[in-house]
């Protein structure tokens, strides 16, 4: 089973920037549309961008222009690049296929703050 395990975020101010890794162990994540979602308290788990095999992208409305996804296939690894964070981006991100969703990984908390 592919394990997912997301790294880099922190506390960073209204304006900052962060680079989220998603490193995914094993077979089952390179030959798949993969993505990133964030999850607040009390809400549903979002899909806040994705980019396919091939490196097509497709961003939510509330992050375009601002993050930029991508991917490394040869290391099974996967990136979120998040500049001119906002408040409203306080969450906790995590990676995974678009279909056939893996185990979730634990995720990394992103907190914008002054």
């Amino acid at each position: 089973q592919v394990q997912l395990v997301e790294s880099g975020g922190g506390l960073v101010q209204p304006g900052g920037s962060l680079r989220l890794s998603c490193a995914a162990s094993g077979t089952g994540f390179g030959f798949y549309t993969v993505g990133w979602y964030r999850q607040t308290p009390g809400k549903e788990r979002e899909l806040v961008a994705s980019v396919t095999i091939n490196s097509n992208t497709n961003y939510a409305d509330s992050v375009k222009g601002r993050f930029t996804i991508s991917r490394v296939n040869a290391k099974n690894t996967l990136y979120l690049q998040m500049n001119s964070l906002k408040p409203e981006d306080t969450a906790v991100y995590f990676c995974n296929r678009i279909r056939e969703l893996l185990n979730w990984g634990q995720g990394t908390q992103v907190t914008v703050s002054s």
